[in-house]
């Protein structure tokens, strides 16, 4: 046979497939394993697919700002991309908030919404809303599907939009014709995202300048951000702070970052960080930023945060650098490629000069001494927030996730429990989210099934969400709710006390004091299918924790009721610059060291 005559290959014609069809396809392709939905008519023809597939897990939640968070908790547990999916109209705007809390604590989280005929657009058709103009400001990008033969390409887009560079959320809303029409499906598809470059690489010259600042220095302080998390980054930060010698702050967001463990770290910085935190930036000579951006939660009054510091800004995105505090070292780049280029650079610049940090890390140390982290224990018969917390996090240890509500319970969170890894610690960081707790909790149990995971929530921030209990008893998600019940909206009752002379104005929820229970957390629990117990004395405390540790058939929710009165110390009053830290109200004379 001649090779004119030789067989060809046939070619393989693209598999036909709907609109609907094809979303699902490409996140299959995508290797999107579990998503966070609930339907509508908007977007049934895509359910309609996926209760056939065998590769992906539909989790139905009961309120769609539980889908947005529990996605973000399965991203920030995993790092991997979250999917949260919702109809069009109230279904989408339901997202609106958990998208905003990605956005701004650069959480990887892909939101498909189903939208009204192409046809209908502008016609205020039932269930219309333009969500792809209302999320614009707080997604990386929204795209607008009305083509089943645009599916693939766009979903392929987004989600590289959202898991690089900067993580972030985006939106892809796809018309209901275009879910019902068909198309032929190619993949991989083609992206073209012109304008869309990330920088990954930092320039060598910044990092070699950044080196020698560090060599030159007397008094740096790392100042570490959740970029560092997100990069994935926190082997390389430990050896970089290893070499240096350098101390190391962790902000909200970057809690397990670092090991708490490690003589290096000084804890959290900011407006309820540690003393040793916040004044050794504040007394610092060099900031070394790695993926923080300078948050007024951190900086006070940004005119007199660290007044005599050189600052070297290391993120990946260029937009933070320079927006709060001029730097004298820009580094555009990846967190993880930055701190090994760093390591070397430093290595190099210090083999003829080494740094000696001795006469800085003896002030450290009386700071340490003499602020050392602590609580009072409450004089009206209740019991200790802080202490409850400080056992759950003792008695569950590093291995376990900690996702917190927002508020006071919080903070106590972020102090108490001591976070030796990344992805440990969820929270609510730049929005400041009420209600995002135990959907997060969820999201995180489904991410990490082999792990315990705890929701340390408030009675106002539980109120919010916790209907995603019946979600999780049905889908066998075990997670662990500790409602730390001061019975009122804790942090802003807390500065009532401080700043309004005491006037506890619409702060009161009844929810666990004198002779008011409404709702009665323990029956509200029992009803949505939980081992529920109710904690009022503290030698019941560890019996509880360990019985909800030993207890993985079902949720369990315990309701420890606390003090009313219990405040978060230190704090740095609002408006004010950051040498103003106050220990405590009364410098706490019967001060319990932990």
């Amino acid at each position: 046979m001649s090779s004119d005559q030789a067989p060809r290959p046939k070619s393989t014609a693209p598999e036909i497939l709907t609109g609907s069809g094809a979303i699902l396809k490409s996140l299959e392709h995508l290797g999107i394993t579990d998503v966070f939905g609930l339907p509508g008519g908007a977007i049934m023809p895509f359910y309609d697919e996926l209760m056939a597939s065998t590769a992906i897990r539909h989790i139905l939640v009961r309120h769609e700002q539980g889908a947005g968070h529990a996605a973000e908790g399965y991203a920030a547990a995993s790092g991997k991309v979250g999917v949260a999916i919702a109809t069009s109209g109230p279904g989408a705007t339901n997202l609106v908030t958990a998208i905003a809390d990605a956005h701004m604590d650069s959480v990887p989280l892909l939101a498909i919404t189903g939208q009204v005929f192409s046809t209908s657009m502008g016609t205020d058709a039932f269930q219309e809303v333009d969500i792809v103009g209302i999320t614009m400001p707080i997604t990386k990008h929204s795209f607008l599907v009305s083509r089943p033969e645009d599916v693939p390409a766009t979903l392929a887009a987004a989600y590289h939009i959202a898991t690089t560079g900067r993580p972030g959320p985006v939106l892809v809303d796809v018309t209901k014709d275009a879910q019902q029409k068909t198309a032929p499906f190619i993949w991989p598809p083609k992206v073209d995202l012109p304008g869309y470059r990330p920088v990954i690489k930092a320039h060598g010259k910044q990092v070699q300048a950044a080196a020698q600042l560090l060599v030159e220095a007397e008094k740096p302080v790392f100042y570490v951000g959740g970029g560092v998390i997100r990069a994935e980054a926190s082997a390389e930060l430990l050896e970089l702070a290893t070499r240096v010698g350098a101390p190391i702050v962790t902000t909200l967001m970057a809690r397990g970052a670092f090991p708490d463990s490690n003589p290096l770290h000084l804890g959290m910085p900011g407006m309820h960080g540690s003393v040793p935190a916040v004044l050794s930036l504040q007394e610092s000579d060099l900031i070394i930023s790695l993926g923080a951006r300078f948050d007024d939660r951190v900086t006070g009054k940004p005119s007199e945060f660290a007044p005599h510091a050189k600052i070297v800004h290391v993120d990946i995105d260029p937009a933070e650098i320079g927006k709060i505090r001029a730097a004298d070292v820009p580094i555009v780049g990846d967190a993880k490629d930055v701190i090994v280029d760093l390591t070397a650079a430093f290595a190099e610049a210090s083999r003829d000069h080494k740094p000696d940090y001795s006469a800085w890390w003896k002030r450290l140390d009386t700071l340490r001494k003499q602020y050392p982290l602590g609580y009072t224990m409450p004089d009206d018969g209740l019991l200790s927030p802080q202490k409850i917390i400080e056992r759950i996090g003792e008695l569950s240890g590093p291995e376990a996730i900690y996702a917190a509500g927002v508020g006071q319970h919080q903070m106590w969170a972020a102090q108490f429990i001591k976070y030796e890894r990344p992805h440990a610690w969820l929270n609510s960081g730049g929005a400041g989210t009420m209600g995002y707790s135990v959907p997060a909790a969820m999201g995180a149990k489904v991410a990490q099934p082999d792990r315990v995971v705890w929701s340390i929530d408030g009675d106002g921030c539980f109120q919010m969400t916790n209907q995603e209990l019946a979600t999780c008893t049905i889908n066998n998600i075990p997670i662990k709710v500790a409602i730390i019940n001061n019975s009122s909206l804790g942090m802003v009752r807390q500065w009532q006390t401080l700043f309004y002379d005491g006037r506890h104005s619409f702060t009161d929820l009844n929810t666990g004091h004198d002779t008011m229970m409404i709702p009665d957390f323990v029956k509200l629990a029992e009803a949505y299918g939980c081992l529920a117990i109710r904690v009022t004395k503290e030698e019941e405390v560890d019996a509880a924790i360990t019985l909800a540790l030993e207890t993985n058939d079902r949720p369990v929710v315990i309701d420890f009721v606390v003090s009313r009165d219990a405040m978060v110390w230190p704090m740095v009053p609002q408006g004010v610059g950051n040498s103003s830290v106050q220990y405590a109200r009364d410098h706490a004379p019967e001060w319990e060291e932990e």
